[in-house]
């Protein structure tokens, strides 16, 4: 697996979760949420990264229309509300709980900055990791925008075997074990879950792939 999430194979939780270091370790708590709980909504004060022990995490935005925009749906050892770390006063989105036993590490700035300060090849890698998902992000509004649903759920598939396929590099078949409902991924292509159903079983009609619950299989002669 080689996902964006993490660095040197190190996940993110285990590396920057404040109950690991000793200066922190006391006062730290973990903060639980159930399914549909915000942990932060557009315009609140951002002063806190967050990294998730279990459960995943829903993050988006609501258009001029009222209409829910899903930027990403973020699972165990991810990091979000990282726009804090720079400077940020103010959330540009909502995170909301997806699982009805979400646990979140919550990491204050200056704690992360202190982090930071101490380590230069530590700060380098963190700014890496946010850069990376930032241009991902950017990535997937711009499908979002200019492609039809079958082209985002595509390239979406090339960005699930990207992060949590294997063989992906290779000629054979690609073979990709995600964390993924069918709602978590037409919510992330932007469609509905009917039509998300629909254009899965054409791609498995052309034998373009086979999906199961959290297995998806694309075939070699579609690479």
């Amino acid at each position: 697996m080689n996902s964006l999430w993490f660095f040197d194979d190190v996940n993110l939780f285990k590396v920057l979760c404040p109950h690991k270091f000793k200066n922190y370790k006391k006062d730290h708590t973990f903060d639980a949420y159930k399914k549909q709980d915000y942990i932060y909504f557009e315009q609140d004060f951002a002063n806190k990264v967050y990294l998730i022990e279990k459960g995943k995490v829903k993050i988006g935005y609501y258009n001029e229309d009222g209409v829910e925009v899903v930027k990403a749906i973020l699972t165990k050892g991810e990091l979000f509300g990282e726009t804090a770390i720079l400077g940020d006063d103010t959330r540009e989105e909502f995170a909301q709980s997806v699982d009805n036993a979400t646990s979140i590490c919550p990491v204050g700035v200056d704690t992360m900055h202190n982090l930071m300060r101490d380590n230069q090849t530590f700060s380098f890698k963190v700014y890496k990791v946010i850069g990376f998902k930032l241009k991902k992000l950017e990535r997937r509004l711009q499908l979002l925008l200019f492609k039809d649903a079958k082209t985002r759920l595509l390239e979406f598939l090339h960005e699930l075997c990207t992060d949590y396929g294997y063989d992906c590099d290779q000629t054979g078949d690609r073979v990709v074990n995600h964390p993924y409902t069918q709602k978590d991924i037409a919510s992330l292509i932007g469609t509905s879950r009917p039509t998300l159903n629909v254009l899965l079983n054409e791609l498995r009609d052309e034998n373009v792939l086979e999906f199961k619950r959290k297995e998806i299989r694309i075939y070699k002669k579609s690479a």
